[in-house]
């Protein structure tokens, strides 16, 4: 069931075109991330949604009513920003409070929302703290409960792990999927880190200049990128011109996508789906090692287990791959 429609929504900003002509759906309960690189449209489209911008053609449907020219009071739709944008004179409490109080909600009823999202999101005993005496994960926990307090059923998440350090963002974003899934609200987050994107989200949209490349799974948009540019933006593939190595594939296309991690040693050059290559780099990463190889003047990208016999650069080594490896590229 859609939630959020947006149709044909084009934005400017002087000669630059930030959104061209951009559709999608959004479905009730749904956790979706737009996805893209700098310019590519993801935050311009977020506020579009929120009101904070006006496209200049094209509609914004929320649950089946036009909000086009609504302003963001009057929408069903609550953002929390990057920079979490707490009040610094007010409470933990207050923050939590500011909506619904301008509302006009009732002094008992805003008690009890604030203790449900006190404890809901670990805020016990912090209701009195200011936003310059919490961690990092606390303020936005904090934002995030201000944001929840008037149980919008659409909520934007700006680059929301973008201020944590890297020890917290895995972590707070496995706690974040796991609010949305018991709230039941649709969340849409906009990141540029795809693997926080493919870990978090129910469905990716992949944005390149105002455009939406693909729309799909986490699964599905890794294992089968429609295009090279989703290819390389996502997990860094290979891109494989068909009529260049010997390739035999499952589906025939002009060019394939191949995974480094796909990619094996093996010990007799192939007749197909495979090369001869010479070490260039490799990079012991903890859990696996990127070895960067030559092969027919391309370099390829490839992943080996962290147990494998790693070779040294400037060694001699033959690549191989299966034929459902090769992800079929139509652009």
């Amino acid at each position: 069931m859609s939630l959020l429609a947006l149709e044909g929504v084009t934005k400017r900003f002087g000669g630059v075109v930030a959104l061209d002509g951009l559709s999608l759906e959004i479905g009730a309960g749904e956790f979706f991330a737009l996805l893209g690189g700098s310019g590519s449209g993801k935050s311009t489209l977020l506020r579009i949604i929120a009101g904070f911008e006006a496209p200049e053609s094209g509609r914004v449907v929320l649950q089946g009513s036009d909000i086009t020219r609504l302003p963001p009071p009057a929408r069903a739709v609550a953002m929390m920003f990057q920079s979490y944008a707490l009040f610094p004179h007010l409470s933990v409490a207050d923050n939590i409070a500011y909506g619904l109080r301008r509302a006009g909600t009732a002094k008992d009823a805003i008690a009890s929302r604030v203790a449900e999202l006190v404890a809901l999101l670990g805020l016990a005993g912090l209701e009195a703290r200011r936003p310059h005496q919490l961690s990092g994960g606390q303020q936005q926990r904090v934002a995030l409960a201000r944001a929840l307090a008037r149980r919008p059923p659409l909520l934007l998440l700006d680059e929301p792990l973008a201020a944590l350090d890297s020890g917290l963002r895995e972590h707070t974003g496995l706690e974040l999927r796991a609010l949305q899934r018991r709230l039941g609200a649709s969340f849409v987050m906009v990141t540029h880190d795809q693997s926080e994107a493919l870990a978090l989200a129910d469905r990716v949209a992949v944005l390149e200049q105002g455009r939406i490349a693909q729309v799909a799974s986490p699964r599905e948009l890794y294992d089968k990128p429609a295009t090279r540019s989703v290819a390389r933006f996502l997990g860094a593939a290979n891109i494989l011109e068909a009529g260049g190595l010997p390739l035999r594939a499952e589906v025939e296309a002009p060019a394939y996508a191949l995974r480094p991690e796909r990619i094996r040693l093996a010990d007799v050059l192939p007749a197909v789906n495979g090369a001869a290559a010479i070490v260039l780099e490799v990079a012991f990463r903890g859990g696996d090692a990127l070895v960067l190889a030559q092969a027919s003047g391309q370099v390829l990208r490839v992943v080996l287990p962290a147990g494998a016999t790693l070779p040294e650069p400037g060694a001699a080594i033959i690549l191989a791959w299966e034929p459902s490896a090769l992800a079929p590229l139509l652009a």
